[in-house]
């Protein structure tokens, strides 16, 4: 991998910075968390007009036919500005599944509705355990006459409360050897009826949801994919997405590095500025080399995924790897500034309970170390 941006990227990333440094402020941020949309829907708008949305999809869908890598970029600023709102569910764990696996009759009547801003997705994956393995799915679809039924209940689904579309993972198939098997994928419109939605109060104020399935039809050609599809497909979107959250969170750990060593800097006691105590740069020094490490994993298996090779293993070691950097960063970003860092109205707290919102997404650093332990052949005891 090229680790240089191109001219593209760079306009890319320089347009990105500006516009959510306007639009997006943290004030704004703030405002959001209390909101119950948890959102601006005229930003989301902005956000669509820009192309951002489509950025990832073929133009034929009204996208910009740009790659992940690219999408990464994104996420990156996206991370430093805190930014609220549904793009990484209705993009990474939405949108491009069904450019993976739809048929093109879905294809041309999802991908179009998302690229424009019209229409928000979100992954109702996780339940009770929230783990993200086969084993733990309960929820049930069985089929009818016209189609299917599902009943179940999912558990910290981001942004359910104000999707128009699920993607609803769910077990077609009670017989089977492996838990992998017999597992199906369902585009369920969010208004249908039987469907009851609960916002969980979270640490991260992310408004994540419980979501219940109650006796929800769904067409027969609602199936993204194939019918009983394994685990395998739904386990390329966990690395995916695995990926494009460590993405996100390199671009969270860089804020909080920057306005670290700019406060170090400034902040004055014993007549000198802390900065020039040893204790206080090493801390400012393991911060930056946790934040470009996470950026190198991060980007290079984004460029993976852009480039058609295998990432798994990647998806894993990465977000092992950067699910701890981030926690680090902030830890002792937060205990570089002192007491201000813990007071609401600064920064750092945003960034502080993203971090432990973004650990837990995809799995955790325990569940991927798991993952890459297995790998290497190792056995669970």
């Amino acid at each position: 991998m090229d680790p240089r941006l191109s001219e593209e990227q760079e306009i890319l990333q320089k347009s990105a910075h500006d516009f959510l440094a306007e639009k997006c402020p943290k004030s704004l941020v703030r405002e959001l968390e209390k909101d119950k949309k948890g959102y601006s829907p005229q930003l989301w708008k902005e956000v669509a007009d820009l192309g951002w949305i489509g950025l990832a999809f073929p133009e034929k869908y009204g996208g910009s036919g740009m790659s992940f890598l690219d999408l990464a970029i994104l996420l990156e600023e996206m991370g430093k500005a805190c930014f609220p709102g549904p793009f990484f569910s209705t993009v990474v764990v939405g949108g491009l599944p069904i450019l993976d696996a739809g048929s093109e009759e879905q294809k041309q009547k999802y991908l179009p509705q998302i690229t424009s801003g019209k229409a928000i997705f979100a992954l109702a994956l996780t339940e009770a355990s929230g783990k993200y393995e086969a084993r733990s799915i309960k929820t049930r679809a069985t089929a009818d006459k016209n189609g299917y039924i599902i009943n179940g209940t999912k558990l910290f689904i981001p942004d359910a409360y104000v999707a128009d579309y699920f993607l609803c993972v769910a077990r077609t198939d009670d017989k089977v050897k492996k838990p992998e098997d017999g597992i199906s994928v369902f585009i369920v419109d969010a208004k249908s009826p039987g469907i009851k939605i609960t916002v969980l109060d979270t640490i991260a104020r992310d408004k994540q949801c419980e979501v219940v399935f109650d006796q929800v039809k769904v067409p027969r050609e609602n199936i993204l994919g194939k019918l009983n599809q394994r685990w395998s497909e739904i386990q390329k979107t966990i690395e995916r997405a695995a990926i494009a959250k460590c993405c996100e969170m390199v671009g969270g750990m860089q804020a909080v590095l920057d306005m670290t060593v700019a406060y170090v800097k400034e902040r004055v006691q014993f007549d000198s500025p802390i900065g020039v105590f040893q204790a206080v740069q090493h801390h400012c020094v393991n911060m930056l080399v946790d934040t470009e490490g996470s950026r190198a994993a991060a980007y290079d298996a984004a460029w993976r995924v852009s480039t058609g090779r295998p990432y798994s293993d990647e998806a894993a070691v990465t977000k092992a790897w950067v699910s701890d950097a981030y926690y680090r960063v902030v830890t002792a970003g937060t205990q570089a500034h002192g007491g201000v860092a813990i007071i609401e109205d600064h920064d750092m707290p945003l960034y502080y309970r993203r971090a432990k919102a973004a650990e837990l997404a995809f799995g955790d650093a325990r569940f991927h170390r798991k993952t890459v332990a297995r790998k290497m052949g190792f056995k669970s005891a």
